[in-house]
């Protein structure tokens, strides 16, 4: 998940373009209808985004973020599932998706379910929310509410700040349509000369450089207020246009193809091909038209005949377009209208035996492994310094390190900097290929690059999305030691404040040699063998996981104890979901907690009677990644990278490792008690596929967020040594 989307944002594991892949697996033992859509799943997944925006007991603030996510989560599915569904049709690759529909049909079925989301999210966002917002002192005002002295003020600040930035761009014979960038808000204008009576269209865009709600003075009474800045344009159009005389104005964005195709075969430098790419991204074709709900035919018919699109694509909406750009409002200093502000607590193996002196990790880790949950448990005394740690030891002799993701000014990126000025040797494997974080992760490559860091950018064909540290270091005896950390989360701060994930930390020299072949593997040309602790993909994890839901299904056949559960952003593997369906039919209990998209259908008689699929979403984006098999009593239990997805599972460098300490296990099904129980606020997924949200129908239920907050501040609040 990008930046944007800094709680139940989608994450590109969702939303890759994986179109040659969406085949069913040929199983004729089993009914052919037995999948849901892939899409429509995942719009539905964005219609649970939007009931947490509708829930009245959450603060309004966070109501408020609710809305922007699902905004930007829209967004992006259009710019790479739409946008590669719209390639194939125009291509006549008529590839049908998992559940035997061709793409003209899917993309039908998409604009109908989405069209009837983003209507639902205009109107609650016009409606409802802006009035409760307004009752707790924060307003989205508009100009004709402003008294004499506001608009003074913001006719002083569009004179001096916004009009300079603005460029009205006629279309007439001598002015063809301008370009219109996607994701930009524009106002389209009909002037008249009123000396010839001729009409013209104009466009003017909202300059995207600009805060897009213009902060106004808190009023008299104590309510902050923002502004539109396309209003406040729009207020001034005579300005732009003088002499010319104003007949209409409406408002409109569009939305355009930004996936990205590069051969990496036929690419000798995938950097400068990468950032070729990058460059034609914003000329991608248009896939969605949202205009402002009063727009005239004409306006109408003039900016589809232009951008080339059909009727099928305009989203006409109420109220504000473009909602994504709410996350500005929700970070105004009010405190009292968002959540209760949690502090992650330092794992307790991490935490210092005298206070001002930085923790031992090294030598903690020498005592036993450490599992560490975030945002639970902190990121900064855990991971970052962990790697902060390594790069200041003079013992650490070499640091390597995966980056998919990280923030713009990270500790972690500054760390292996500093550890390569050191004199040490740092391998950083950076997967520039990271969906709509191409352009952050090139910069950091180059920087990595100038400070003497061996930087690679992975497989050809293959991103590399596991998330792994390797410590190689040589202790007091002379001896040298491997410290790992292999998690299910980015190694970036910002998002592990809002992401749940787990990560586990390891002196294991078993895991520190396999990861040291691991990482030469990616870096040069050594050929992959078995693993014994890791699962990897592409070679390993699919036939991994596929021979432990056999090894639960024969033992239900032959009326053993048998168990599956499985925590995971999607499941959309048609080969390891039959497989489950396998394991059902022989009588294995299957509990499955997926945040976004599922295309098992759970609970249908003589065929997955013994699942129940389950959705947790709130505060924290649910992004661990758990694998959990009975095994006779002896649970076989891995968290790592990779979801259940074509992708993940074969086009992909993904790790799990398998969990052995007998607490962690115990925190495992724990985790798993809380996601399947009634007594817990969750979404249950239905045979008919409906998603039903399960929030006090039975009483006060428990939030889980809410719960493993207390639990971990109680756990760790004991210490290391108490």
């Amino acid at each position: 998940m990008s930046e944007t989307n800094p709680t139940t944002g989608s994450t590109d594991a969702e939303l890759d373009d994986d179109w040659d892949e969406a085949l069913p697996a040929n199983d004729a033992s089993l009914p052919a209808d037995r999948f849901f859509d892939r899409e429509l799943s995942w719009l539905a997944f964005n219609g649970r985004v939007l009931e947490l925006a509708k829930d009245e007991s959450i603060p309004v603030l966070e109501r408020v973020n609710f809305l922007a996510i699902f905004a930007n989560n829209l967004d992006e599915f259009f710019m790479v599932r739409v946008a590669g569904l719209k390639r194939r049709i125009e291509t006549g690759i008529a590839i049908h998706n998992n559940v035997g529909r061709s793409p003209q049909q899917v993309l039908s079925d998409i604009h109908a379910a989405a069209l009837a989301l983003q209507v639902d999210h205009a109107r609650l966002a016009a409606d409802v929310i802006r009035p409760a917002l307004e009752a707790d002192g924060v307003a989205i005002t508009s100009i004709a509410d402003l008294s004499p002295a506001d608009r003074k003020t913001v006719d002083e600040l569009f004179v001096a700040q916004i009009f300079p930035v603005l460029t009205p761009l006629a279309v007439d014979p001598a002015h063809p349509f301008p370009y219109i960038s996607g994701l930009s808000l524009n106002l389209a204008v009909r002037v008249q000369n009123p000396k010839s009576g001729d009409e013209n269209f104009a466009r003017v865009k909202v300059p995207a450089i600009l805060p897009r709600f213009v902060e106004l003075p808190t009023s008299a009474d104590g309510v902050i207020r923002f502004l539109p800045l396309e209003d406040l344009i729009a207020h001034h159009l005579g300005s732009l246009f003088p002499g010319m005389a104003i007949l209409d104005h409406h408002f409109f964005r569009v939305t355009r193809n930004e996936d990205l195709e590069i051969d990496e075969d036929e690419s000798e430098n995938i950097l400068k091909a990468l950032e070729k790419e990058l460059s034609r991204r914003r000329f991608g074709a248009p896939i969605r038209l949202e205009i402002s709900d009063e727009m005239d035919a004409v306006t109408l018919d003039l900016l589809i005949r232009e951008l080339g699109m059909d009727e099928g694509e305009v989203y006409r909406l109420p109220g504000i377009l473009g909602l994504d750009q709410l996350f500005q409002v929700t970070g105004v200093a009010r405190r009292d209208l968002k959540f209760a502000q949690h502090v992650p607590t330092t794992v307790a193996q991490f935490q210092s035996p005298e206070p001002g002196l930085p923790a031992d990790l090294f030598g903690a880790l020498n005592e036993g492994e450490v599992l560490v949950h975030h945002p639970y448990e902190s990121f900064a005394t855990s991971v970052q310094a962990f790697v902060e740690q390594a790069a200041t030891d003079p013992n650490v002799l070499a640091i390597k390190q995966t980056l998919y993701r990280t923030s713009g000014d990270s500790p972690i990126v500054r760390s292996l900097i500093a550890a390569a000025e050191s004199g040490k040797a740092v391998l950083a494997l950076v997967e520039i290929k990271a969906r709509f974080d191409e352009q952050n992760n090139i910069t950091w490559a180059r920087q990595l690059e100038r400070a003497g860091v061996h930087v690679v950018y992975g497989l050809v064909g293959l991103k590399t999305h596991c998330k792994l540290t390797q410590v190689v270091r040589r202790e007091k005896s002379g001896d040298i030691s491997y410290y790992s950390h292999i998690g299910t989360g980015n190694y970036n701060p910002k998002t592990s404040r809002t992401y749940e994930d787990l990560g586990l930390f390891t002196s294991s020299a078993e895991v520190g040699a396999e990861l040291t072949r691991l990482f030469n593997e990616l870096s040069g040309y050594a050929i992959e063998k078995k693993f014994k602790r890791l699962l990897v993909a592409p070679r390993y994890l699919r036939n991994g996981l596929l021979k432990n839901i056999a090894r639960e299904t024969e033992a239900a056949l032959a009326g053993e104890k048998s168990g599956i559960r499985l925590k995971m952003n999607s499941l959309v593997d048609e080969t390891i979901i039959d497989a489950l369906y396998r394991a059902s039919r022989a009588g294995v209990p299957i509990d499955v907690s997926v945040r976004g998209i599922c295309s098992l259908v759970p609970g249908r008689a003589g065929l997955s009677e013994t699942i129940r699929v389950r959705s947790v979403l709130g505060r924290y984006l649910e992004h661990s990644r758990i694998y959990s098999f009975y095994n006779g009593g002896k649970p076989s239990t891995y968290i790592g990278s990779s979801d259940m997805m074509h992708r993940n599972l074969d086009r992909r460098i993904e790790v799990l490792i398998k969990l052995e300490t007998p607490e962690h296990l115990e925190r495992i099904d724990h985790l798993f008690e809380l996601h399947m129980s009634d007594s817990s606020s969750t979404w249950s997924l239905a045979e008919n596929g409906e998603w039903t949200r399960h929030n006090g129908l039975a009483g006060e239920l428990a939030d889980i967020q809410d719960t493993l907050m207390s639990e971990y501040t109680a756990r760790n609040s004991r210490g290391k040594n108490k």
